[in-house]
Formats: C-alpha cells, sequence, structure tokens
C-alpha cells in the first residue's frame, strides 16, 4: 500500500489531536476474544443485528429508549419462538406502539432469525459460526451478512458484529475520509474493489501494531476529521 501511512505515524497524530497516548488508550476498546464470543446465545446476535436495522437512517436514543419493550414484544429474541410465529402475528407485533412501528424492519427478524438458525444447524451455533471468521477477511463476513440477511448491508451488519463484540474496523465517516484522501480507494467505499483495498491496508496496519481491527480503526478514525481534544 504506497500511500498508507506507518501505523507509528498514524497512532502519532491521534495521540497528538487527543493530548497524550495516555488520554488516547483510554478511549479504546477492545473486542472480545473468539473465546468469549463462543459463549454468546443466537438470541444476543439477532437482538443486535435488529437494533442496528432499526437504528439504521432513524434515532439512535429512540430504539436504546424502546429497547426493552423490543425484547419484551419479541420473546427475548429467542430464535425458536420467532421461526414459530405467523404472519398474522408478526403484523400485529409490528404495530404495537411499544416499539417502532415498520413492518418492513419488523419483517427482518423472522429473516434473520432464519438465517441464524440454518448457521446455527450447520455450525453447532451462530456463534462457533462468527467465532470462527478470520479476521484478515472481516469483509467476507460482512458480505455473507448482506447475502444471507435481511437489511444486513451497508454499515449495519458491522455495527452489529462491533456491539457483540467481533473484531471489525468500522466504515465511519472519517475512516473512509482517511482512505480517500490518501488515494487508497476512489468512488464508493462500500464496493468491492474499495472494501479489499480497506481490509488490506488494516491487514498491514494490524501486521505493524499487533493491535486489534477494533482498535486499529478507532485509533485511525482519531488522526484525521474533526475530532480533536475533547
Amino acid at each position: 500500500m504506497q500511500n498508507l501511512e506507518k501505523f507509528s505515524a498514524i497512532y502519532q497524530r491521534a495521540s497528538e489531536r487527543k493530548g497524550g497516548q495516555e488520554i488516547l488508550e483510554s478511549l479504546l476498546d477492545k473486542p472480545l476474544s473468539p473465546e468469549a464470543i463462543k459463549q454468546i446465545g443466537d438470541d444476543r446476535f439477532l437482538a443486535e443485528f435488529t437494533q442496528k436495522v432499526f437504528q439504521s437512517g432513524f434515532v439512535w436514543r429512540v430504539v436504546r429508549n424502546k429497547w426493552p419493550d423490543f425484547e419484551r414484544v419479541f420473546f427475548e429474541f429467542n430464535i425458536q419462538k420467532i421461526l414459530l410465529m405467523p404472519d398474522e402475528m408478526l403484523e400485529k407485533k409490528a404495530t404495537d406502539p411499544a416499539i417502532i412501528r415498520n413492518y418492513n424492519k419488523v419483517k427482518t427478524i423472522r429473516e434473520n432469525a432464519l438465517m441464524i438458525e440454518a448457521v446455527s444447524q450447520e455450525y453447532g451455533s451462530f456463534a462457533d459460526f462468527v467465532a470462527s471468521w478470520p479476521t484478515n477477511d472481516i469483509i467476507g463476513l460482512w458480505a455473507y451478512l448482506k447475502k444471507n440477511g435481511a437489511r444486513l448491508g451497508g454499515n449495519t451488519g458491522s455495527y452489529g458484529l462491533r456491539a457483540i463484540g467481533k473484531d471489525t474496523f468500522l466504515l465511519s465517516n472519517d475512516v473512509v475520509g482517511y482512505f480517500t484522501q490518501r488515494e487508497i480507494i476512489s468512488g464508493s467505499a462500500q464496493s468491492k474493489r474499495s472494501l479489499t483495498a480497506i481490509q488490506n491496508s488494516f491487514n498491514q496496519l494490524q501486521q505493524e501494531s499487533g493491535r486489534s481491527l477494533q482498535e486499529i480503526s478507532m485509533i485511525l478514525s482519531k488522526s484525521v476529521g474533526d475530532n480533536f481534544i475533547e
């Protein structure tokens, strides 16, 4: 990657912008280990994906405030109970004022439950499937969710993975801006060419630093854009 900076340069700039290494490190979160991810129930994956689907294009705070009602209305996202819901019940639940009444998004709950169940049948659990996916091809997992899930394309799937603890970078405005400015990508960040270039860049930075994709992504985002000392 000819235009990609060394990790040390990115880290130094992020540290200076945030007021020093100690402050920068305090702002970083680490992903869960594969062993920890394997302990997560399939219901929690469905819950996280659903939350991100509803947050897409909507006010995140409103979704968070209503989330306890989402959990209640949809059986704590128990996969088997969700799959047993007939269309009529799903339609009725979509009219419940306790949740956000968007039938097209409500339908994704059952559709993504079907995906999770199918994967669990093959791999033992959806958690095992996610935990074993190599991070040097995290865009491959994004693509799987987009193809086999419902409304999990764009940033929705990756944000869901990050929320559950899977090591992944995020295509935030700052991260995309960095790769565009360095001419590592051009056009849409979601194109196959751009995604591959970004994945290769993160793989290189990971080899240099020994850090997780999540940490590198957060450091990179803090090294550019408008987020100076807060």
